[in-house]
């Protein structure tokens, strides 16, 4: 299993929909596992699959307490929705973009394929075309994947900002010619350098509110502010005075499970062909009896990309 920002948001009682009265919260929404047993209905997976996606629903504990789920993969066993054994307005979202992996494929890398598929389902809603310049703040895991999936579709115009040198020189080997760092001076007085004229996307991958205000002094007239980060809070304050007279803004907090399932053999082609390396998005691998410490050195800042955890 991966942990994310958003498991990290939500630890801090900052993801929408989540509340520190609603704890204890299962935490989880980027693992894989191995099917352990079927139901009688069940034809799409077999016992030692090893599956994408196992959730855990709300339950309620000996004690009468209610354990609400936030996707639930961290727990020990997890549920698969097998959609062929439904009717179609009766299959749970999840169920379609719960998928089986090769079995070759290294079970501490798979849970990145989460990642891959609900970024790549994100460049589709976006509808970002190929001509078009996009601007990406961030350099974290979600930034590289954005990055790698828009130079894959054929986006040939990207921009990155960074905040240091280290960054810029992984961004720089990650294949991107313009980088923004803030090191060198005011990111809006860079870019005007590069485009005067403002870029037509500007893609916020960290969820913040300062770059949402920044990014909008940067966009083209009727050019796109796009958020894919995920906001501390459910409150934002957008002072647009130096924004285009036009723009427009656009959300992705949580991908369809239906558009994430259709990415899924497209970016498991990417990574067989190799133009996908999964170890490029994760930081460290960590077994399950050092739980607690992967969580301290995530939230400490002490690993920049994905963190797996690998139970047994």
């Amino acid at each position: 299993m991966v942990f994310c920002g958003t498991d990290a948001t939500i630890i801090k009682g900052g993801f929408k929909g989540f509340k520190t009265s609603s704890y204890p919260i299962m935490l989880g929404h980027e693992a894989v596992g191995r099917v352990e047993k079927v139901g009688a209905e069940v034809v799409s997976y077999k016992e030692g699959d090893i599956v994408i996606l196992p959730f855990a629903p709300t339950v309620q504990l000996d004690d009468g307490t209610i354990a609400t789920s936030g996707w639930g993969a961290f727990s020990e066993f997890g549920v698969i929705d097998d959609q062929q054994a439904y009717e179609d307005d009766e299959c749970p979202e999840v169920a379609y973009a719960q998928q089986v992996l090769p079995a070759n494929l290294l079970i501490e890398e798979a849970p990145i394929f989460v990642t891959l598929r609900e970024v790549y389902s994100t460049i589709q809603y976006f509808d970002i075309n190929e001509g078009a310049t996009v601007l990406v703040y961030g350099s974290g895991p979600v930034a590289l994947a954005f990055i790698k999936l828009m130079q894959l579709s054929g986006i040939e115009s990207i921009a990155v900002v960074v905040r240091n040198g280290a960054k810029e020189e992984l961004m720089r080997k990650s294949g991107v010619a313009t980088i923004i760092n803030t090191e060198n001076g005011l990111v809006k007085e860079q870019i005007q350098k590069i485009y005067p004229n403002g870029v037509e996307y500007v893609l916020d991958a960290v969820g913040n509110e300062r770059i949402l205000n920044e990014g909008l002094t940067l966009l083209k007239d009727r050019g796109e502010l796009l958020c894919y980060g995920v906001p501390k809070g459910s409150q934002l304050h957008l002072d647009y005075e130096e924004a285009p007279d036009n723009w427009k803004i656009n959300f992705q907090q949580i991908p369809y499970k239906n558009e994430e399932g259709a990415c899924h053999e497209r970016v498991l082609q990417w990574v067989e062909e190799g133009k996908l390396v999964l170890r490029d998005f994760l930081s460290d691998v960590y077994s399950f009896e050092n739980i607690i410490q992967a969580f301290e050195d995530y939230l400490s800042g002490k690993t920049e990309r994905k963190v797996v955890i690998v139970y047994g």
